[in-house]
C-alpha cells in the first residue's frame, strides 16, 4: 500500500503544471522560473484577414462592434497586445495581474485590466482565487486571447462567438483530488460580469449581471476532459427591444406575450458545455459542445460545437477542423394584424437566429520558440436566414463566406 500511493503521488505530481495552465496560469506558465518571486510575461498577435462577402462582417465575437468584409485585408479583429505579471508574496499567496490592448466595443484599443486577482494555495489540492478572474465558462475560453497558446489563429466564432465576456469580478474555489490515473478538480465559482457588446443594434451594456458556475477537469496523460455549467442573470436589457415591447402593449393585451419576449432584464441565460482535449507527441485532437439556454424569447436557445485535428511536422503543424453553430426560433408573433409593429417585431425575433456550419484549414509554423506563424482558411457556409456569428448582414446575404487569415502570435 506504501509503494502505491507513492506512485499515485508522483503522477500527481507530474500533472501539477498542466494543471495550473488549465486553471489560469500562463500560456508560458512552464517557462517561468519557479524561484522567481515577481515575473512580467507578454504576449501578442499581430494578424491579417479579409472576407470574400460584403453582404455581412465576419467578426471573432461578439465583442466587436465591426468585422471585415469585402475582400479587403484587415487588422482589426485579431490583433492583440498584453502583458502579465506574478508576484509570489508567500509560498501560499500569488498575485497575478494580466492588462491586455484589443479591439473593443467602442472601437478603441484602450488597454484593460483582464486578470487581478490573489490567489491562495494552502495545499497541492486547495485552490481560492478572487478579484478580476478569467470567464472560463468553457473549455480554453481563459486563454482566448493568447494566441500563442492556440492551434488556430482564433478560437472558432461558432462556439465561442456568444461569450463576450471575457472576465468576471467575484471569487472561486477549486479541490483538486487523484483519480484512477489522473487528477480530478471540481471548481466553483461566482461573481458579476460587466461587458458591453453591440450584437444588437445598440450597446448592450451587462454591468452588475451576476454569473455563478461550476467546472469539473479530469487530466489523466495526455487527455483533458471538462465538463461545466454557468448561468448569468442579466441587469440590463436591450434599450430598442424595450421600446418596441412598450408599443405592443399599449397596442393590446394580445400583444403582452410578445412584449414580455422582448424582456431581457432580470432573464437567465445558461452555458453547458463538454469538452476533451487529446495533445500527445505529434497529434492534437479537440473536440467540444455546447448548449445555451436563454429565458429572454427574443434570444433563441441554440447549440453548437467544433472538432479539429492537428498533426505536427516538425516545425509545421497542419490542422483541419469543422464547427457549427445551430439556434432554435421561438414561435413567438404579437398576435396583431398592424403590419408595421409585425414587420418591426418579425425582424427583431429573427436577428438571433444562427445556422451556419465553418470548414477550416490551416497550418502553424513554430519559427522560433517563442514565435509561431499562421495561416488559415476558414469556408463560412450557413442558411440565409442566419444572422449570427456575423455582424450587419444585408438583405442579399447568402450566409456564405469565405476568410482568410494571417497572424504572428509571439510570447516575452
Amino acid at each position: 500500500m506504501p509503494g502505491k500511493f507513492i506512485m499515485h503521488s508522483q503522477r500527481w505530481m507530474t500533472l501539477l503544471p498542466l494543471l495550473a495552465a488549465l486553471c489560469g496560469g500562463s500560456a508560458w506558465a512552464a517557462e517561468h522560473d519557479e524561484g522567481a518571486a515577481f515575473t512580467v510575461r507578454g504576449f501578442g498577435t499581430l494578424g491579417v484577414a479579409r472576407s470574400s462577402s460584403d453582404q455581412a462582417e465576419f467578426a471573432r465575437d461578439f465583442s466587436q462592434p465591426s468585422g471585415i468584409k469585402g475582400g479587403q485585408w484587415s487588422g482589426r479583429i485579431d490583433s492583440v497586445l498584453g502583458v502579465q505579471a506574478n508576484w509570489r508574496a508567500t509560498p501560499e499567496l500569488e498575485l497575478v495581474g494580466q492588462l491586455v490592448s484589443r479591439y473593443r466595443y467602442d472601437e478603441s484599443r484602450v488597454p484593460r485590466v483582464e486578470w487581478a486577482f490573489a490567489k491562495w494555495e494552502p495545499d497541492a489540492r486547495v485552490a481560492l482565487r478572487a478579484g478580476r478572474i478569467g470567464a472560463d465558462f468553457m473549455m480554453l475560453a481563459d486563454a482566448r486571447l493568447v494566441g500563442y497558446s492556440s492551434l488556430t489563429v482564433r478560437p472558432t466564432p461558432d462556439f465561442f462567438g456568444p461569450l463576450f465576456f471575457s472576465h468576471f469580478d467575484g471569487a472561486d474555489a477549486s479541490l483538486t483530488w487523484p483519480l484512477g490515473g489522473g487528477l480530478l478538480r471540481g471548481k466553483l465559482f461566482a461573481g458579476a460580469i460587466s461587458e458591453k457588446t453591440p450584437l444588437a443594434v445598440e450597446l448592450w451594456d451587462t454591468s452588475g449581471s451576476s454569473t455563478r458556475g461550476l467546472v469539473f477537469d479530469y487530466l489523466d496523460g495526455p487527455w483533458q476532459w471538462r465538463a461545466s455549467t454557468a448561468t448569468v442573470k442579466f441587469s440590463h436589457g436591450i434599450e430598442f427591444a424595450r421600446q418596441l415591447a412598450i408599443r405592443l402593449r399599449d397596442a393590446g393585451a394580445a400583444a403582452d406575450a410578445a412584449a414580455d419576449a422582448l424582456t431581457v432584464a432580470g432573464t437567465t441565460t445558461r452555458y453547458h458545455s463538454l469538452g476533451v482535449v487529446y495533445d500527445a507527441g505529434p497529434l492534437q485532437v479537440q473536440a467540444m459542445l455546447n448548449a445555451i439556454r436563454h429565458e429572454a424569447g427574443y434570444l433563441h436557445n441554440s447549440r453548437a460545437g467544433y472538432l479539429l485535428a492537428g498533426y505536427r511536422l516538425g516545425a509545421v503543424t497542419p490542422y483541419v477542423g469543422v464547427s457549427w453553430w445551430k439556434s432554435k426560433p421561438k414561435p413567438y408573433s404579437t398576435g396583431l394584424t398592424d403590419p408595421v409593429l409585425n414587420g418591426e417585431y418579425d425582424f427583431i425575433m429573427a436577428t438571433s437566429i444562427a445556422d451556419q456550419t465553418t470548414y477550416t484549414l490551416g497550418a502553424r509554423w513554430d519559427v522560433l520558440s517563442n514565435v509561431a506563424l499562421k495561416l488559415q482558411w476558414d469556408a463560412v457556409r450557413g442558411s440565409a436566414a442566419s444572422r449570427l456569428p456575423v455582424l450587419r448582414s444585408q438583405p442579399g446575404w447568402n450566409g456564405r463566406t469565405d476568410v482568410v487569415s494571417a497572424t504572428v502570435d509571439f510570447i516575452f
